[in-house]
């Protein structure tokens, strides 16, 4: 299982830690570190379209107004910390966030 976020992200860790207890081999890619590719970036597109970035977030508030009114795509790609974490690949699954609706998905496999 793979959880797409930031190294220092509070729900990126919480979420780690909670499957690594349940004997769940996860590793946490950041996306800063290890930019997402235009093929991977374009599937989570596909799968969350708009909820893949966090609006709320102080690092989408700094963007320029032209990034601002830009694809998600071009968002993430400009600032990677603007996308809404944590994201988790389980196998060909993908969910987005850690709240109880994803842990009850995860928990069910």
């Amino acid at each position: 299982m793979v959880i797409y976020g930031l190294q220092t992200c509070a729900m990126c860790q919480k979420a780690r830690k909670a499957l690594e207890a349940r004997g769940v081999d996860v590793s946490l890619r950041d996306v800063r570190a290890e930019p997402l590719s235009e093929a991977e970036l374009s599937n989570l597109i596909d799968e969350f379209g708009d909820r893949l970035v966090d609006r709320k977030s102080n690092d989408y508030r700094a963007l320029n107004d032209w990034l601002k009114n830009s694809e998600a795509e071009a968002q993430i790609a400009a600032q990677p910390k603007v996308m809404a974490r944590p994201v988790i690949r389980d196998g060909d699954k993908f969910f987005l966030g850690w709240d109880e609706r994803v842990q009850a998905a995860l928990h069910a496999d």
